[in-house]
């Protein structure tokens, strides 16, 4: 049996992703990010398709890809409401880096594996940065499954989507913990 390693088991049961909008600069520099992602890329990945690829978001760009989403949601008709939601973590961002999963053809792997490993892929580098020290979130919201969006704001071909956004930062403010499932409750066993 392989050395069990502590530090990364308590890690992983006191994990705790830290709110968008409370993440302020710092925010890791190019240096400190491509630890980062190459822990991302260490993803379980059927047929090493790599199926998904990054898109760093930096502060510059937040305020183009917040236009966008409020031309997107005036053109979907959305409330004023919504718009300001689907706006507002490019308004409150100061570095983030897109996830987009892209689907890549295969006669083995079915497309909804190459789902699961994008969303593994984002889930990986959110534990990665908090890791690291940093404070990180996984957002999504209306734009990211808005195929006008991805292709105005990030310039995704028909084979991409956007898995999740995941914003990086230097967390001003911990959050309180909050309820966790029942590993009871929700796990069966199967002896026969």
């Amino acid at each position: 049996m392989p050395a069990p390693n502590p530090a990364a088991s308590e890690f992983l049961q006191t994990r705790r992703s830290r709110p968008a909008k409370t993440l302020q600069p710092p925010v890791p520099d190019a240096d400190a990010l491509r630890p980062l992602l190459v822990a991302a890329a260490r993803t379980p990945d059927h047929g090493k398709l790599e199926p998904w690829r990054f898109i760093v978001i930096e502060k510059t760009a937040m305020a183009r890809l917040s236009q966008v989403a409020a031309d997107r949601g005036t053109a979907l008709g959305l409330d004023a409401e919504q718009i300001s939601k689907g706006r507002s973590q490019f308004d409150q961002g100061h570095l983030a880096v897109a996830v987009i999963e892209v689907q890549k053809p295969s006669p083995k792997i079915p497309a909804l594996e190459q789902t699961y490993s994008a969303g593994a892929v984002c889930l990986a580098l959110l534990n990665a940065a908090l890791a690291a020290g940093w404070g990180a979130n996984w957002l999504s919201g209306w734009p990211s499954h808005d195929r006008g969006f991805m292709e105005q704001a990030l310039g995704l071909s028909p084979a991409e989507r956007i898995a999740g956004f995941i914003h990086i930062g230097t967390e001003t403010a911990i959050p309180p913990e909050r309820p966790r499932p029942d590993p009871d409750a929700i796990t069966s066993w199967v002896s026969l």
